[in-house]
């Protein structure tokens, strides 16, 4: 019997695939046979990633893209067809942050954090669509959006507006792709203990503890636990789940006193 919830063969794009959630999503991916292409601007993360893929027996390779180019992500799209002949799963996993009050944003660093976070979906999303209509095999595309995008964020305002975006391009796109069969969903994760998050949202131990606290299980998130609803998402065990928001983040505690 066929396994439903298996990744097996599945020529899957992760970007922002050279550090954290996004790494680990590409390596469990390759760990249960995906065929993985990982992308991002840092030719060094990604050599990486891919190189300790490689030697742990996946299958890998890797693009440079910026994701507000909607050139270079017809070109990731493309490029991800030339080495592996199709494309089956699209992961949006890119982002960008700035830790501000509003009167101290300038105009420069909201465009860039809306523009990397809801154009780049919106572009890798098309580039990708253009590839898997004609293919009519589906396909699956998984948006990672953030809690902040459904409480917004006081302080990280184009972060927390960008990733309410994508939610609501996630539905939309669902919604306009399924006569296709191309399913498109969105996680949005809680805290997950990141290097990168750690200096913007939680920049000292007291910050963090109470972080922590007000979550139900009382813990930061692993980055594995956002790649694992991913594979769920991307398999066929998903086959009717499409326009669905899942939110991985520990819970709400009920008091934030232990």
């Amino acid at each position: 019997m066929k396994d439903p919830f298996s990744i097996e063969g599945k020529v899957t794009i992760v970007t922002g695939g050279g550090t954290g959630i996004g790494e680990s999503i590409a390596k469990e991916f390759a760990a249960r046979g995906a065929e993985v292409m990982v992308a991002s601007r840092k030719v060094e993360n990604l050599e990486r990633v891919r190189d300790e893929i490689k030697k742990a027996g996946g299958i890998c390779e890797m693009t440079t893209v910026d994701v507000r180019d909607a050139e270079q992500c017809e070109k990731m799209i493309g490029e991800t067809v030339r080495q592996f002949g199709r494309l089956d799963v699209l992961i949006n996993n890119h982002g960008a942050s700035i830790t501000t009050p509003t009167l101290n944003l300038s105009p420069n660093g909201w465009r860039a954090v809306v523009g990397i976070n809801l154009d780049g979906v919106f572009f890798c999303t098309r580039a990708a669509v253009r590839v898997l209509i004609p293919q009519k095999t589906g396909g699956s595309i998984i948006n990672i959006s953030s809690t902040a995008g459904v409480h917004g964020s006081p302080t990280m305002l184009p972060y927390g507006a960008s990733k309410a975006g994508v939610i609501n391009l996630t539905t939309s796109h669902a919604g306009e792709f399924g006569e296709h069969g191309i399913r498109v969903n969105c996680i949005a994760p809680g805290p997950i203990d990141t290097e990168g998050a750690a200096p913007r949202v939680w920049p000292n131990p007291t910050v963090k503890a109470m972080v922590a606290r007000s979550r139900a299980l009382r813990r930061f998130g692993r980055v594995e636990e956002i790649a694992y609803p991913c594979i769920f998402l991307a398999s066929d065990a998903a086959s009717f789940v499409t326009g669905a928001l899942l939110i991985v983040d520990g819970g709400a505690a009920a008091t934030n006193v232990e």
